[in-house]
């Protein structure tokens, strides 16, 4: 693992040495901005509207805005007496139930690897939290910025999750919206068959099964530009219908999911056409028609890195 932080864990007496790693990096596709008639990357400038000039990077500051188009400017002097202190502690504050703690707080997710010698207290710590259920609230500076941070068991290792500040999750909004629902019920009916629905399209969690397509889509489309290659337009799928009739379309999903048929659990089923389905809208393909039906009838895998676009082009 490549480290980005090295320091210890304290709580109590005790202090494990650590080392920070990445547990999450976007693979998203990155593209410049580039002239249309040169083809080349354009370059940005900084500019004074008000002087019509270009400034340059000593002629910048920072600015707090403190009210509509007014503004303090603030020196970095002044800033760094609030920068936090670069210490080496990750120091836990308390230990909390991990179910208390909502997913909208996770910000990004690090792992904790121990350090030479520090196995056997690393594992203590971790497995304490496994047995309890338990996760410890804590905080710790990287990069000169302060976290409150939360460590969790995870897989037989220790994730860090930095989190949101209770100022930054916008919880009006959440209430706003619960507030709405309140006084909407559903029938006894409708929630036994959303129940059973539910139940059918249950699966283990394995999100190898679910690999980014668009990201796949988009790569396939351009090694194939890249190549010369003439590509097709994929097809146009409709927007689904609104419900109308809740009973309705209850039936017809438990209809095309098998009825109350058990062995769904096992992953067969609606679940997989689904995702059939979503392949083929993504790739342009033929699937994704009415009565939800896949192109495929066998089980939906992770699709071959090339099918999308041997589909979309055009045969020469």
């Amino acid at each position: 693992m490549r480290a980005i932080w090295n320091g210890f864990i304290s709580f109590g007496l005790v202090t494990i040495p650590v080392s920070v790693g990445l547990a999450q990096q976007r693979s998203d596709v990155s593209f410049r901005t580039l002239s249309r008639e040169t083809l080349q990357p354009v370059k940005q400038k900084r500019w004074d509207p008000q002087r019509d000039v270009e400034v340059g990077p000593d002629e910048t500051v920072k600015g707090w805005e403190v009210s509509k188009g007014r503004y303090l400017p603030v020196e970095d002097s002044e800033l760094e007496r609030f920068a936090a202190r670069q210490e080496k502690t990750i120091q836990i504050l308390g230990f909390v139930e991990l179910s208390e703690v909502d997913p909208v707080y996770y910000e990004r997710a690090y792992w904790l690897e121990p350090q030479e010698r520090a196995e056997r207290p690393y594992v203590l710590l971790r497995t304490a939290m496994e047995d309890t259920g338990r996760a410890a609230l804590g905080r710790f500076v990287l990069s000169t910025k302060e976290h409150l941070v939360l460590l969790r068991p995870a897989d037989g290792v220790l994730a860090l999750e930095t989190l949101y500040y209770p100022e930054d999750v916008r919880i009006q909004d959440q209430r706003e919206v619960a507030e709405r629902l309140k006084g909407v019920e559903a029938s006894k009916e409708e929630l036994a068959m959303a129940e059973q629905l539910v139940e059918g399209l249950a699966r283990p969690f394995k999100p190898e099964e679910y690999p980014n397509e668009t990201r796949a889509s988009l790569v396939e489309f351009l090694e194939a530009k890249a190549a010369g290659e003439e590509i097709a337009e994929p097809e146009e799928v409709s927007e689904p219908a609104p419900v109308v009739d809740l009973m309705a379309a209850l039936k017809a999903s438990l209809a095309a999911a098998g009825g109350d048929a058990p062995e769904a659990k096992d992953g067969g089923g609606k679940g997989d056409d689904q995702l059939s389905i979503e392949q083929g809208r993504l790739r342009g393909v033929k699937g994704g028609g009415e009565g939800g039906k896949s192109a495929s009838s066998s089980k939906s895998k992770a699709p071959a890195k090339k099918s999308g676009t041997q589909r979309r082009r055009k045969a020469s």
